[in-house]
């Protein structure tokens, strides 16, 4: 890789050129992992964004493509640019449900509800008593650890409903879950750090830790969570600085840790003093009888860091939440808070604590668990007839999505590529993996947004591309189709 600072050209389109026809002659192979940008810069004597621009207009080209916490690597120079690339920036704005999507489309894609769900006149009595009582006092700064009677509610709310005590102290007010994971991260994190992960897990997270230079290692989920024996043994080999991990519901895979495994994740917290980030935003939602609760409830040792958000089940915009703070990281937590905003909103926080007071976050929980478990039968009972495609998944009982693994022969990119053609937007499971080391053919299914009609149509779709892409296989028909 020879690049000539007295050219015109710009030192990355050398570098471009160069790598492309290494490729093209197969002077690199595929599969073969590039150098890094840091020890190519340093190796060339350019600057790193010399590397990063010639990389990423390799990867606009279908060269090369890069694994998260991984590295970057050659793809064939036969690659099927046209069926198989996809935008991992807009992917990722999908799974947060803000890219646009056309008016026509069905959307399977996104967690959030639909405007309907939301308990405008239970907030807007909130608001408005908190205007009569507090007039301008509604406006001032509350103290940025959050407004205390606020945080009272919250202690009560956290021992009725999942028998977590803990002193209000020890509360920290947040504007929803992913500020929670930035004010650890930059708290906790420094470059180089190892953090523990949940394979596959929730995009933002990996964006937060990645920002501050950790080193992410994915361990594989089974149905019944983590797999504590690979745990154990990359805690003693990695020395992590924490285990982020979503206890109920996980995001994208769905599965619940049983009482068994949560019970050994805290003994290996103790053993090891090491810390746990439990996200939850999903616990609420269970559709049987089978009440869970979250890990935090079995912390004694208080290496539980908590962070709950109530805004993919309230309203979206409102961004509201909380997290425990171990008392021995508070004062570094809240300088780390304060350098990300001075506090979040006083006027929203004395109107959500009248409404988890009132009891309207009650009332709205057994409001929305009605229509999402009808929404969460639809959508099962409509995957049901999918199966003769040798697709499955588990039943979650809960959440929602259901995280569906596809047969062998289709690639969930081809898919989610065909599905956005006819106006159905689903989520290719390859972008919540860490690596591509364990990856499988999964695509997540969201019912959140959508109406029963919207959900049958939505799976009738899928059949269909389903359907198409197995017969473009070898121009073999299925013997059922």
């Amino acid at each position: 890789m020879l690049i000539n600072k007295n050219l015109s050209t710009p030192l990355y389109i050398q570098l471009y050129n160069n790598i492309k026809d290494m490729i093209e002659k197969k002077e690199i192979k595929e599969g073969e992992k590039l150098p890094s940008i840091r020890n190519l810069a340093k190796k060339l004597e350019v600057n790193n964004i010399t590397i990063v621009n010639a990389y990423k207009l390799l990867e606009q080209e279908g060269y090369i493509y890069s694994v998260k916490g991984s590295g970057t690597y050659v793809r064939s120079p036969n690659y099927n640019l046209n069926v198989s690339y996809m935008e991992d920036e807009n992917m990722e704005l999908m799974t947060g449900g803000i890219l646009p999507i056309s008016k026509d489309s069905i959307n399977l894609a996104t967690v959030s509800p639909t405007p309907e769900m939301f308990p405008i006149a239970q907030f807007k009595q909130s608001l408005i008593e908190v205007l009569d009582r507090d007039k301008g006092s509604a406006f001032l700064y509350p103290e940025i650890t959050g407004y205390e009677p606020f945080k009272e509610s919250i202690c009560n709310f956290l021992s009725k409903n999942y028998n977590i005590n803990v002193p209000k102290d020890q509360i920290l007010v947040i504007s929803g879950g992913q500020q929670g994971i930035d004010i650890i991260t930059k708290a906790l994190i420094s470059p180089g750090d190892t953090v523990l992960v949940e394979n596959p897990t929730y995009s933002g997270a990996i964006a937060a830790f990645q920002s501050r230079g950790a080193k992410i290692i994915g361990i594989p989920m089974k149905k019944d969570g983590m797999d504590l024996e690979i745990l154990n043994r990359y805690i003693q080999r990695y020395s992590p600085k924490f285990i982020y991990m979503m206890t109920n519901y996980q995001s994208p895979t769905t599965y619940s840790y049983s009482e068994d495994k949560k019970r050994e994740l805290i003994n290996l917290s103790k053993k090891y003093n090491i810390y746990i980030i439990e996200d939850d935003f999903l616990t609420d939602l269970n559709y049987d009888e089978n009440i869970k609760l979250p890990l935090k409830s079995i912390d004694h040792t208080d290496n539980v860091i908590y962070i709950k958000s109530f805004s993919k089940i309230f309203m979206p915009g409102i961004r509201m939440g909380f997290m425990t703070v171990p008392e021995k990281l508070f004062k570094d937590i809240i300088k780390a808070k304060h350098t990300t905003d001075v506090s979040s909103s006083g006027f929203l926080q004395r109107a959500f604590d009248l409404f988890l007071r009132k009891g309207y976050w009650k009332k709205h929980i057994d409001t929305v668990k009605k229509v999402y478990k009808n929404k969460y039968n639809t959508m099962i009972q409509e995957l049901d007839k999918l199966k003769k495609y040798d697709i499955s998944f588990v039943k979650p009982n809960g959440g929602l999505s259901i995280w569906v693994k596809l047969p062998e022969n289709i690639d969930c990119v081809e898919l989610y590529n065909e599905c956005k053609e006819n106006n159905v937007a689903i989520v290719p499971g390859k972008i919540f993996f860490i690596n591509d080391s364990i990856y499988s053919n999964y695509i997540r299914l969201s019912f959140g947004a959508v109406s029963n009609e919207e959900i049958v149509e939505g799976i009738r779709i899928i059949e269909k591309n389903i359907k198409k892409l197995y017969k473009s296989e070898d121009n073999k028909y299925l013997p059922f189709v």
